[in-house]
């Protein structure tokens, strides 16, 4: 048992959070004269390390995804979706959104596609949820910063959410609710051809670019943030402001997030430094499910698929459940650290 745990901990520390490679830059930094000790230094390594972690990850994991993603195309996906119904069909558009590498506004035109197919709009809606919130890249660059108990409790809430959200639109009697247009569409089903394992491959890196191009300046600016926290902003300010006393701070978290325009990749370092800061797990993971699932761009795009009654069902259960998970993890935070 102890062998395990040792081989884990080296997966986790190594492979996962790279701490190798904070010690490399460490010392590069340090053999060029850069004090990695001081502010100044300790925001350069923290940058130079966040950045190429989080991109070697990502490239690696949208790969991998991708690549699994090209067996299941939305044609096939409509089909397996439509032959189950209720809460079944809500766990599985749940769990579909974790193999979806895309951030809320990528999300929504293959939302509005799966409506206009036919499927119920509470199952849509399952999957708009857990789409942006939970993916495998998530689970994975939690696992290295926040270690393995979190990042799988994150990404089990956040399929409930998702399943619990869908579930009460459909129970609210939301489908007149879609814009019309929407309903009208409808949908050709075109059945993909097969794909030799270059394809896929080929297929696959287009991904890796595509999604890298799209992501690029929001790691940039969240790493930037993040070393910022880390190393310029005294514990005692982030404490006062969303520390564990304050009994709002998850509420403030999730309302600073939701302005916000980024996806789980950007919002991933300004986490990591907040918990270095003994900002509580639940606020650090209620600011970052309000940033990706409720980003007001996203809000905006989806106002122009649905009626405001909808969005603002949509809006209203996506904020209460944040917030719950927020507390929640915040009073059993005990559970999850050590």
């Amino acid at each position: 048992m102890q062998i395990i745990k040792l081989i884990w901990l080296f997966f986790q520390n190594q492979i996962l959070a790279m701490k190798w490679l904070n010690t490399l830059i460490g010392n590069i930094l340090t053999t060029i004269g850069i004090d990695i000790t001081q502010r100044i230094g300790g925001s350069i390594q923290f940058f130079i390390y966040d950045t190429i972690k989080i991109f070697v990850l990502l490239s690696v994991l949208i790969f991998t995804i991708s690549y699994i993603q090209s067996y299941y195309p939305p044609e096939r996906t409509k089909k397996i979706l439509g032959r189950f119904h209720g809460i079944t069909a809500n766990c599985l558009a749940a769990l579909l959104g974790t193999v979806t590498p895309f951030c809320s506004c990528s999300s929504i035109p293959l939302f509005m596609g799966f409506t206009s197919a036919g499927l119920p709009v509470g199952v849509t809606f399952s999957f708009l949820i857990s789409s942006p919130l939970v993916d495998l890249g998530s689970l994975i660059l939690l696992m290295s910063i926040f270690g393995a108990k979190i990042a799988i409790a994150y990404v089990i809430v956040g399929l409930i959410l998702a399943v619990v959200g869908g579930t009460l639109i459909e129970k609210f009697g939301m489908e007149k609710h879609v814009e019309e247009f929407v309903r009208a569409a409808g949908s050709v089903d075109i059945e993909s051809p097969d794909l030799t394992r270059h394809d896929r491959m080929v297929y696959a890196w287009e991904q890796v670019q595509a999604t890298v191009k799209k992501v690029f300046w929001y790691v940039i600016v969240g790493v930037g943030i993040g070393a910022a926290i880390h190393n310029w902003i005294p514990a005692e300010i982030i404490q006062n402001v969303i520390g564990k006393n304050n009994p709002f701070s998850v509420i403030l978290a999730t309302a600073v997030g939701i302005p916000m325009y980024a996806d789980i990749f950007g919002t991933i370092p300004i986490a990591e430094a907040l918990f270095a800061k003994g900002v509580g797990i639940g606020t650090i993971l209620s600011f970052m499910m309000g940033v990706t699932a409720l980003s007001l761009p996203s809000m905006i795009m989806l106002s122009k698929a649905v009626k405001p009654k909808l969005l603002a069902v949509f809006v209203g259960i996506v904020a209460a459940g944040i917030v719950l998970i927020g507390y929640f993890f915040n009073a059993f935070q005990f559970l999850f650290i050590g």
